[in-house]
């Protein structure tokens, strides 16, 4: 069995932990790829013999593509294993860990409970950007969501918004988000945007701070294509697919849709969401509800 391991906190801790989760998966038998960067920043940290990986094709027989880090680098996944459907486990090193939420310290037995097969493949729908400039090409997937926001200005700008072609709303605010489910519980949530169950076939956009305090987010079906027109006084703009980011201007054509693919996450069977959502989000939380 190959299994991968992605990081992208390249300091000396999270290599010695990395090493450390390698030793004991090559005492299980399994053949170990770790990312080639972590690799030559702390060489001795790594046996010589350490195979390594840099892109997508080098991964694509991995049983099983492990993050190291925080939710950020858990959507670095996407990049590399989506076109070989791999599914995926985080190990949460960083500060949140909702979708990376296996603990660093319990590595083995998420890693035992794989091994005997006892998990579930839980299937994300991602977005996809489909534009007439060459942005985030060919990675032009998301799994949280796609962000319009200003940049250069502190004015408004305004986002003439379409579904399937038909007008929706001109959003006069900071910027626009549209969240997959799965990113329903990120940007979008902080903005107002609301908490979508990850079986969910919708998405969620959401305004960043609208001028109108009658413009709320709006809960559309997958199967519409979002599409986008945007002005402000400013000439540039900045357009966002989960983590990575580029500049635009007025003219670009910009429009959301569902991805022809599906992210499999491992969900070990101690481990459900609704238990992510109260720990890691603190849903609900109420000193009442500890009498129960």
């Amino acid at each position: 069995m190959q299994i991968a391991i992605y990081t992208k906190q390249n300091t000396e801790a999270t290599a010695t932990y990395i090493a450390e989760v390698q030793r004991w998966l090559k005492s299980q038998g399994a053949e170990v790829l770790v990312f080639s960067q972590i690799v030559k920043t702390f060489p001795s940290e790594f046996p010589s013999s350490t195979n390594t990986f840099d892109v997508p094709a080098e991964v694509k027989d991995a049983s099983l593509f492990v993050t190291v880090g925080g939710d950020g680098t858990f959507l670095d996944s996407v990049l590399y294993i989506l076109q070989y459907q791999i599914p995926v486990m985080g190990i949460n090193t960083g500060r949140l860990g909702f979708l990376a939420n296996v603990a660093r310290e319990e590595f083995i037995p998420a890693f035992q409970n794989f091994f005997q097969n006892r998990y579930d493949i839980e299937q994300r729908n991602l977005l996809q950007l489909d534009t007439d400039r060459n942005l985030f090409y060919p990675n032009t997937f998301g799994l949280n969501d796609f962000v319009i926001h200003k940049k250069d200005t502190s004015s408004m700008i305004t986002v003439h918004t379409y579904l399937n072609g038909e007008f929706l709303n001109s959003y006069w605010a900071d910027g626009l988000i549209v969240a997959t489910p799965t990113g329903s519980t990120g940007y979008s949530l902080s903005c107002g945007g609301p908490i979508i169950f990850p079986s969910s076939s919708t998405f969620a956009i959401t305004p960043v701070s609208p001028h109108n305090l009658n413009v709320r987010p709006v809960i559309v079906p997958d199967d519409q294509v979002i599409s986008f027109e945007i002005e402000g006084r400013g000439t540039n703009f900045l357009v966002s697919l989960d983590s990575r980011s580029e500049t635009v201007d007025t003219t670009v054509q910009l429009a959301i849709k569902k991805a022809p693919y599906k992210l499999n996450i491992i969900r070990l069977h101690q481990k459900d969401y609704l238990d992510t959502l109260r720990k890691k989000m603190m849903w609900g939380h109420d000193e009442r509800n500890d009498l129960r």
